[in-house]
């Protein structure tokens, strides 16, 4: 299974937003420099069979624009798990139920998805390890997902992404 980590766009500042954090969207920068970034995506790897995200406003936004992109036909999932307040451990039950030839993106968010990573490449926590905003990384696992037994294909920040759309 590839299972590729894709963080949510830049959203509205928590600054400018009086509802609940849950519902905070993407801001127009964030629309634009997130599908550029998720373009490049496109131009890299194997196609998605699945799209798992987080039901939070900002990601779900993030993973309709991969959903066009990608040309999906599988519905989008939302995952509770996939939400920082979760373990990282949470989401290994449900990829294991997916293919072993399977590619599943899961959007979320930060400190959730650079934890979940690190789970899955290392079997442990690594402080620090983080995704920006559209940053995506991909990690391979020859049999289904089971924490330290991954292995990092790659990790690329927004910027690159959207300069892979460019070459």
């Amino acid at each position: 299974m590839n299972c590729i980590l894709l963080r949510h766009g830049i959203a509205v500042g928590r600054e400018n937003w009086d509802k609940a954090d849950s519902e905070r969207p993407l801001n127009r920068e964030g629309i634009k420099k997130t599908q550029k970034a998720i373009e490049g995506l496109s131009l890299i790897g194997s196609q998605p069979t699945h799209l798992l995200s987080s039901p939070y406003v900002r990601a779900r936004e993030t993973a309709e624009i991969a959903y066009k992109v990608f040309n999906l036909h599988e519905p989008i999932q939302l995952c509770e798990e996939l939400v920082f307040h979760h373990a990282p451990t949470t989401i290994f039950p449900i990829l294991t139920k997916f293919p072993e030839e399977a590619t599943v993106i899961c959007v979320g968010h930060e400190p959730h998805l650079g934890q979940l990573a690190a789970l899955m490449i290392s079997g442990r926590y690594i402080p620090g390890l983080s995704l920006k905003k559209a940053g995506a990384c991909a990690i391979q696992f020859k049999e289904k997902p089971q924490i330290g037994h991954g292995r990092l294909e790659w990790w690329l920040r927004p910027a690159q992404l959207r300069q892979l759309r460019k070459a």
